[in-house]
Parts: structure tokens; sequence; C-alpha cells
């Protein structure tokens, strides 16, 4: 009498090479990067060559930078509307520091180091005891720092700019490590790009390969549930809004450094960039689901609209268009491909 062969056990079962990228959630934003690349260079011939790519990688990097730590956090299933308006302040920090009161560029970045962390901590703090949506708190953080980026930068110079940074000490260090360029394949290319590949690994490697990433899924997928297994759902959120507002201090630092100059309205706006930047790269607004590599990706068609849209000779009014097209495009793959992950894993 034939025995019945053992169930197979479905977490060593063989999965197909399309099923597996199927269910990755940076499908449709790769997609979309494929096919506005191609769009673009049968547009121009600029926009392929070393020179054109160079021109809107720059463009992405700083937005991929902040595209990956609020990917992060929207994985742990919070927002943070202040992110943008953070990168102003870290700027007019540093400016203000090195040229009104004469510190060391590097002193001074310390310094803004310093208050980006402390405003993620607030951040993460209220949002945990209060239990208020992280979208109104932050809400709340941004109003506040745009007003004291604007007052105390008119109270201090008469005007809403802080100039002069190329002449405080300890300049030309923080330019080679922040805003220098480098020659590769006959075109300049900004050493932001080598950042941002570097925190688009880590967070990578953090999500994928680590505790805390499990963590980071956990709390963003059911945090109740998440806490009574014993993960720190608490002490993970404060950690994330800490992470965007580190990330908003590089860029803001990027930013000051490479035009040695800020406005006292720098950033403001940004923050649905990013935010918009991580939804196409597959991080869903309900929290637990994502990844870092997405969110990059989703920058890069961020900058590759921005300079394409440019190359092509068309009207920059476009671009907004074009980014509420890949959004909605976004969205509905990811809805999809949530769908299936979820189907495959029954």
């Amino acid at each position: 009498m034939a025995t019945a062969a053992p169930p197979v056990d479905e977490r060593v079962a063989h999965v197909g090479l399309l099923r597996r990228l199927l269910v990755r959630p940076e499908l449709a934003s790769v997609i979309g990067a494929i096919v506005v690349f191609v769009f673009f260079s049968a547009q121009s011939s600029v926009f392929s060559s070393a020179a054109g790519i160079s021109n809107w990688l720059d463009i992405a990097s700083t937005y991929g930078i902040m595209a990956v730590a609020v990917g992060l956090l929207m994985i742990g299933g919070e927002f943070d509307i202040s992110a943008g308006v953070m990168t102003g302040t870290a700027g007019l920090t540093i400016a203000i520091l090195a040229t009104k009161y004469g510190w060391n560029v590097w002193l001074a970045m310390a310094a803004a180091l310093a208050i980006a962390l402390v405003v993620g901590v607030f951040n993460g703090v209220v949002v945990i005891k209060t239990g208020l949506p992280s979208f109104i708190v932050t809400l709340g953080t941004f109003l506040m720092l745009q007003g004291l980026n604007l007052g105390v930068t008119k109270a201090l110079t008469d005007t809403v700019q802080v100039s002069g940074l190329g002449r405080a000490d300890g300049y030309d260090s923080a330019h080679a490590v922040f805003a220098r360029t480098f020659h590769v394949f006959g075109a300049d290319f900004r050493v932001a790009i080598l950042w941002w590949i570097a925190i688009t690994a880590l967070a990578t490697w953090i999500l994928m390969r680590t505790r805390p990433g499990n963590w980071i899924f956990a709390v963003g997928g059911n945090a109740p549930a998440a806490r009574s297994v014993g993960v720190p759902a608490a002490r993970t959120k404060v950690a994330l809004f800490m992470t965007t507002a580190g990330a908003a201090w590089l860029v803001g630092t990027i930013n000051a450094v490479r035009l040695t100059s800020v406005q006292a309205n720098t950033g403001i706006g940004q923050e649905f960039i990013f935010i918009i930047a991580a939804v196409i790269g597959g991080c869903l607004l309900t929290g637990g689901y994502g990844s870092a590599i997405g969110a990059s990706v989703g920058a890069i068609i961020f900058g590759m609209a921005d300079r394409g849209i440019i190359f092509a000779g068309w009207d920059a009014d476009w671009f907004r268009f074009f980014l509420g097209v890949m959004l909605l495009f976004a969205a509905l793959t990811n809805a999809f491909v949530r769908r299936y992950a979820e189907r495959t894993r029954r």
C-alpha cells in the first residue's frame, strides 16, 4: 500500500524568480524608473549622457537621503511633516554660528546635529506619550521651525538669508567631505551621491539583516501586537524620528556647505516630495511595508523628471503633472503587489 508523501514545508519550498520579484515593494518604482529613463532619453540625447546623468543624480541624491529616512519612518507607521523645514533649520544654524559668532564650521555642524536630534526626540516622545497622530505633531513642529527660521534670521541679519559661510574657519575641510566633486566618465559628480548610496545600503542592511529592522516592520504593521511579544515599540519609533532629523541635518549641511548661504525658507514644501518618493518606492501609508532601495529609486524618478523636462525643452509646469501620474501609478501598483504578497504567504 502506497504511503502518502509528506507535506512540503512552505518555508523551504522553492519560490520562482518571477514570484520573488512580484512581492518586492520596490517593483513599481524600478519599472517606473526604467520607463522614465527611456522616455527622456528619447527626448534628449543630453539626458543619457554622462553630464546629464550627473545632473539628475545630483538632484536625486539629497532627495534620496531624505526619502530613505522618511521611508523607514513610514514603514514604522509614522510621518514627519517637519523633515523639509528641518533641513533649513540645520543649514541656518551652521551658517549663523559660523558667520555671526565665529564658530568653526565643524563645531557649528555638531551643534546643528544636536539640535536636529533634540527635535527628533521631541517629535517621537510627543507622539508616543500623547497618542496624537504623528502628522499633527510634526505639522506643529513644522510651523514652529518655520517661524523660528524666519524670525531668528531676520533678527540677526535684517534679511531672510545668511551668507558668507565660505569664509569661516574649517570650511575647506567641510567642503571636501560634503560638497566636493569627482570626475568620472567625463563628467563631474557630487560627493552627495556617495552619501546617498552609503545611507541606502546601511538602511537596507538594517531593515533586512538586523533585529531593529524587524522591530521597524513590526511596529508599523501592528504596534500593540509588537509590544506584546517584547518589541520596544516606543524606543523604535523615537529612534526613527531621530533618524529622519539626522538625515535632515545631513541634507541641510550639504546644501549650506555647497551654496555657502542659506535662505530662511529653505526646505519648506519638500517634506511632501520626500513622502511621495517613499510612496513611489513602495512604502505604504499604512506602515509595515516598504524598502530603502525603493525609496531611493523613487528619488531617482524625481531627479530624472526634474532634469528631463528641462533637457526636453518643456515648460517646467509639467513637472507636477508628471509626478502626479507617477504617484498614482505607484500607489496602484503597490496595492496590487501588497495583495499578491499577502496571498502568496497564506
